[in-house]
């Protein structure tokens, strides 16, 4: 999953845009006004939303942080948004050469569907145990990630970002009581699992705390009474932001936590049914219903039930599928490391191993560099496997992150299928890939559409044979069991949402179709709770772009290049699901 818990509130998506016309001659010049158009748009979002522009390297805003809480932040979200509308519609998207078309389009949909967004009152759930504000600020404060902790200027640059990040954790504790008035809170399995992430900000001494890490490496170029300086700054700031933690965790604890929901679904809040349809729309860049959505998710598991019947027959396990089950999730094999590093060294093992059979279906590959590194111990315990991209320079990795909160029980039946997924060749390849891509106008270099992007790296788990893996049936069976994993994200997302499924209900279906442990399930069914409607994109994309190959290799024969398909799959960038389609179906003609 390519996922910042904050930042996808900033990171844009896209639906249904409009193909592109081949009926009538279209023209190959660049329209400048239009190129201008979008670099405007570029350049004021990055003022709007400075977390990420510093996640792609640029540093101009390093030291803002908007309280994107308020209702000031709001109106100027909606007259942004607006204000780039009624520009765009000066145009006329006839005039305009291909690519343009697609710009034009993406940028359409942007303004409407975050237009559309503005009408639900999510300012009043801020914080919860996945995507609250405060886990992306923890991650940029342990001087891990994207904000840099180089010059005397990063550092003072930091301590003003602080300054913003106080202020919204004082506006979440009045988001949250306003919510309780309206009836808009989580879920108290939710607020549980929330409230030890903000209890940990809490504790001493000063040095071992997480916003003090910055300053523990500090770099020799920094002069002593530089240092000096800024180790008092820090001091005074992390006392300050310790304070503030307690009387949030403690509000949580004897106020929220009280008012907190027993029902598992966001249609439980108001509004939440047609907020759901929104997120539906949001995420899948399709019109589907939740109810056609569930109902393919039920037939995706029951297609893939019969798949794994077939592995449990070939390792010769006697039992029933439910059984198999649970015999993958203990079987000592299986869960071989004592150490987290060798859970690292496992991973990149399995890179080394594919390595040589990569030029077989890709012959363009990005220039930024990639790591895999250990999850953050203060959000360790709620966290999934994630990517998070290098910068657009290059100066800074992709780095795949993983979860290992208990390394005892680590099983790496599924190691392989994840590493296709999270890294190479899936979102390391189609991030970076677009990332670094001159062609492209830049705010589109940065978007983020989760059909095509998770949809994307679930279509790269199927790659595993033809990269030379899977070849231990528990490795295969560990893909059927990730592909499940999504098939039943369609049920029981929808379920939650909008079927009334209780957390419980969801717990079980997951239980009884798939090896996950009853542990990872329930941070899984409580993280869709957290996100309604990201989580049905991923076998939504898969589906569409393993349709398109499909249909590229019966239609093309022997013409068909299966390292051709991937470059124009990646070449656009992060499209709408119609963009793409109409993309191959011309590629296939031509």
């Amino acid at each position: 999953m390519r996922f910042f818990p904050l930042l996808l509130l900033f990171l844009l998506f896209a639906c249904g845009s409009e193909p592109v016309s081949t009926e009538n001659p279209v023209p190959a010049t660049t329209n400048e006004s239009f190129t201008d158009l979008l670099e405007e748009y570029y350049e004021m979002r990055l003022e709007l939303y400075p977390l990420e522009a510093t996640f792609i390297g640029d540093n101009r805003y390093n030291d803002q942080l908007p309280n994107s809480l308020t209702k000031e932040y709001k109106n100027q979200v909606a007259a942004f948004f607006q204000g780039s509308l009624d520009e765009l519609n000066a145009f006329d998207r006839s005039s305009l050469n291909p690519t343009e078309r697609v710009s034009y389009d993406v940028l359409k949909w942007e303004c409407d569907i975050n237009l559309e967004g503005l009408e639900f009152s999510t300012e009043l759930l801020p914080l919860d145990q996945f995507n609250g504000f405060h886990l992306m600020i923890g991650q940029l404060a342990s001087g891990q990630s994207a904000q840099p902790f180089v010059t005397i200027e990063d550092y003072d640059n930091w301590l003003a970002r602080l300054e913003s990040f106080n202020a919204m954790l004082d506006t979440a504790v009045v988001n949250m009581d306003r919510g309780i008035q309206a009836g808009y809170v989580l879920p108290q399995s939710l607020t549980d699992k929330l409230l030890p992430q903000l209890e940990a900000m809490t504790r001493e001494p000063l040095e071992d705390h997480l916003y003090y890490g910055p300053v523990l490496a500090m770099s020799d170029e920094i002069s002593p009474v530089d240092q000096n300086r800024i180790k008092a700054d820090y001091g005074t700031m992390v006392t300050r932001l310790i304070d503030r933690f307690r009387r949030v965790a403690a509000y949580v604890n004897d106020e929220y936590r009280p008012a907190s929901r027993t029902s598992s679904g966001i249609s439980e809040i108001p509004d939440g049914a047609a907020y759901y349809n929104h997120l539906i729309k949001l995420y899948t860049t399709t019109n589907m219903t939740a109810d056609e959505i569930h109902q393919l998710g039920l037939k995706e598991v029951a297609r893939l039930t019969s798949e794994m019947e077939q592995v449990k027959a070939q390792v010769g396990f006697t039992g029933d599928l439910k059984q198999f089950f649970d015999e993958v999730r203990v079987k000592p094999e299986l869960r071989p490391f004592t150490k987290p590093e060798e859970v690292i060294a496992n991973f990149n093992a399995i890179h080394e191993k594919m390595k040589p059979q990569l030029a077989k279906l890709f012959d363009q590959t990005p220039k930024t560099s990639f790591e895999v590194r250990r999850t953050e111990a203060f959000r360790e315990a709620s966290a999934s496997a994630e990517y998070n991209p290098g910068s657009q320079d290059g100066t800074r990795p992709g780095i795949f992150y993983v979860p290992i909160p208990d390394v005892e029980t680590y099983n790496i039946f599924s190691d392989e299928d994840l590493f296709l997924h999270e890294a190479i060749p899936g979102h390391h390849y189609q991030v970076s890939l677009t990332q670094e891509n001159e062609d492209l106008p830049d705010f589109r270099r940065s978007l983020w559409y989760s059909a095509y992007g998770e949809g994307w790296a679930l279509y790269c788990e199927s790659l595993g044979e033809e990269l030379g893996l899977y070849d231990d049936p528990y490795q295969y069976f560990g893909m059927l069991s990730a592909e499940m994993h999504r098939a039943i994200r369609l049920v029981v997302d929808t379920g939650i949402h909008s079927k009334g499924w209780s957390r419980e209900k969801a717990i079980q279906y997951s239980l009884d179709h798939e090896a996950e442990s009853e542990a990872s399930i329930t941070a899984e069914i409580e993280r869709y709770m957290a996100i309604p409607g990201q989580a049905l994109s991923y076998k939504i994309g898969q589906l569409k772009i393993s349709e398109l190959r499909a249909k590229a290799e019966t239609q093309m024969g022997d013409e068909f290049d299966i390292k051709e398909f991937h470059n124009l799959v990646l070449s656009p960038g992060c499209v709408p699901l119609a963009v793409l389609e109409t993309m191959v179906v011309e590629w296939m003609e031509k």
